[in-house]
């Protein structure tokens, strides 16, 4: 669902600005220094009968990023929410904070006025915008509140100077946005032709070329992990291919590749029932990559990039792969099914492979709900980092750093390379028994197929989905990966 609120700047006062636009709230941030909250010099201030610092003693104030303090205010004759927002030390991770907390704040009303400090206002602008983020199918409930409308905001700047960062938060913010929607759709709509369909539209509004292989083309292609993972639905495998081309051409090429599985009942190596109630957003990957294509342009990214998503549903039936069988994969390199539920490596070996073979590359980045391992070792809230690299992988982590989506790297150990040696086939799916680090043996599978080329794997498991609002994170598909991988590539 498309973010409805919209971000825009002003210049003036606060309260001149919330005469001209009717704004129903007006908002002055707060910061923290280290004898409590810190009120500004607002002039809006001079309207209340006591101080803003009164105020924030009353309640107990810290000036803490996503913290709120209310109290009326009349101006220009009409009596309006006046909002202390702690901004803590206005870093960008407080900003975007800030932002996300005023958005929720703001719900059911039409414009919002905010003075907004120094700093990163595009962290601001996508918190905010995030923040507001909804996902629902049907009639919202009775009491639920519309997304604030209008957040103007005011900065010392001015709005000229302000434009492009709100614009630069505005498309990272719609982008990640339309990576939690492609993951949230339920996979009864959600097949691989479906989400095929949903990136030749991106391409279409973007500026991009696509090309979709289907079923017969995977076939004559040897894209035997495709081919195997979705050989057990109704719905056949596509491989998504999505080029966009910098203004001038550059003469360097990224390719992004993102596990698709648009459902994952573990195929026949079932999940339990309560395992597979989150498995539509197993294309999480996937609906990073598209997402991230479609920003590329509107962010004027310099270097070529060519987007994969291996798109297939995992299911169980007569059709379906089953343990013992041996899959031979692009390129030729064989492997092993030992659990039909480590399927996601499966589909990225096809496309990591075709990436090496034909697209030549300087640099692949893949992102995948891969592994439980990787949430148990890092939590909800970090993704797990691999890489042969490190230069790209120190890149890709400050890229995390400053996007809000943070990175650990963990190392591809080759004392576990063992774990994936097959009797029958080149490697294993899994790791035998015995040697655990579920999260880098999955890493060493992929390895395989990436040749000599420089190359990171992304493991969002964990904070591909999130159980709350928190920030601007929402419950559900968080689109993890989405603003880092753009980081990393406008910077």
């Amino acid at each position: 669902m498309p973010i409805e609120t919209q971000v825009t700047g002003a210049g003036g006062t606060l309260s001149q600005a919330a005469e001209s636009l009717s704004a129903e709230v007006v908002a002055v941030p707060i910061t923290s220094g280290p004898d409590g909250a810190v009120a500004p010099a607002a002039e809006i201030a001079a309207l209340l009968p006591f101080t803003l610092d009164e105020l924030l003693t009353l309640h107990g104030a810290k000036g803490e990023a996503g913290e709120v303090v209310s109290t009326p205010v009349r101006v220009g004759g009409t009596v309006r929410e006046l909002l202390l927002y702690g901004v803590g030390a206005a870093t960008p991770a407080d900003l975007r904070k800030a932002g996300a907390a005023l958005a929720r704040r703001g719900k059911g009303k039409s414009n919002l006025a905010a003075g907004v400090p120094a700093g990163d206002l595009a962290a601001f602008v996508e918190g905010a915008l995030l923040g507001s983020y909804t996902f629902k199918i049907g009639a919202p409930p009775a009491k639920a509140k519309a997304p604030l409308g209008t957040l103007t905001v005011l900065t010392e700047a001015g709005p000229e100077a302000s434009a492009p960062a709100i614009e630069r938060g505005t498309a990272v913010a719609r982008a990640a946005a339309r990576a939690r929607d492609l993951a949230n759709t339920p996979s009864g709509e959600k097949g691989p032709s479906w989400l095929a369909e949903q990136a030749e539209r991106v391409a279409a509004e973007k500026g991009l070329t696509a090309r979709v292989r289907g079923e017969k083309e995977l076939a004559e292609g040897g894209f035997g992990g495709l081919l195997a993972v979705g050989s057990g639905s109704a719905r056949p495998p596509r491989l998504i291919e999505l080029s966009y081309e910098p203004e001038g051409g550059s003469d360097r090429h990224v390719v992004l590749v993102g596990k698709g599985i648009t459902f994952d009942s573990g195929g026949l190596s079932l999940k339990p029932n309560d395992n597979m109630k989150t498995m539509k957003t197993d294309m999480a990957g996937g609906a990073v990559v598209i997402s991230v294509m479609g920003a590329l342009r509107e962010l004027g990214v310099n270097a070529r990039v060519t987007g994969l998503v291996s798109a297939a549903e995992n299911m169980p039936s007569g059709s379906a792969m089953r343990p013992g069988d041996v899959i031979t994969h692009f390129g030729g390199t064989t492997s092993e099914v030992l659990n039909t539920d480590a399927e996601g490596r499966l589909v990225l070996a096809d496309a990591l492979a075709y990436a090496d073979a034909e697209l030549d590359p300087d640099v692949i980045v893949d992102v995948a709900t891969l592994t439980g391992a990787a949430k148990v070792a890092l939590g909800l809230r970090t993704g797990a980092l691999f890489s042969n690299d490190d230069a790209l992988a120190e890149a890709l982590t400050g890229a995390g750093g400053a996007a809000g989506e943070p990175l650990w790297r963990l190392p591809l150990s080759e004392d576990l390379r063992p774990a994936i040696d097959s009797d029958v086939a080149d490697i294993n799916n899994i790791g035998k028994p015995g040697f655990g680090g579920g999260s880098i043996t999955a890493a060493l599978f992929l390895r395989e197929f990436v040749g000599s080329r420089t190359w990171a794997h992304l493991d969002v498991a964990g904070p591909g989905r999130s159980t709350a609002d928190d920030g601007e994170i929402s419950r559900g598909a968080t689109g993890f990966g989405t603003r880092l991988l753009l980081r990393w590539l406008t910077s």
